[in-house]
């Protein structure tokens, strides 16, 4: 591999395995905890939490996972199976997918969400913790196996 090929393949590793971690962590323990609080607590704390990822550091990570995935996958370095190198962009631009297409859709409705009353607050969490987790679910999957596709793009 030429040094900016592994570079390039390393920076998509690097880039999807931190997004898969972030997801996976928020599955195992931001998600069940939620699911334990009151419901205007729970609005309350998604808000802020749904605020709060919309930053520099996240943003970089979530859009270079795709990028970078694909930039692999194009490139095809030396050594790197190619086929592991194609799932994992898939994959990779699935997460992106799902979280473009179902995860902040919801984030902007809930944020939008009437929540100056017991049942506004019910009936904002009701249209949303299902299927946001559900998608959420989807897309830690997804990142994970493309993270774990391109590593393994590089030991077989």
């Amino acid at each position: 591999m030429t040094p900016t090929s592994t570079a390039l393949l390393t920076a998509a590793i690097v880039c999807n395995g931190l997004l898969a971690g972030t997801f996976f962590a928020f599955a195992c323990s931001v998600v069940p905890g939620l699911r334990q609080v009151d419901d205007a607590t729970y609005v309350t704390a998604f808000r802020a939490v749904n605020r709060a990822i919309l930053n520099g550091w996240f943003l970089t990570v979530f859009v270079g996972a795709p990028v970078l995935a694909v930039v692999a996958a194009v490139l095809r370095p030396d050594g790197a199976a190619t086929g592991w190198l194609v799932v994992g962009a898939a994959c990779a631009i699935a997460t992106f997918v799902i979280t473009a297409a179902v995860n902040v859709p919801l984030n902007q409705r809930l944020d939008a969400a009437a929540a100056d009353s017991p049942t506004a607050l019910v009936e904002a969490r009701r249209a949303f913790e299902p299927r946001w987790n559900t998608a959420h679910l989807v897309r830690t999957l997804t990142s994970v196996a493309g993270a774990v596709s391109l590593a393994v793009a590089v030991v077989v």
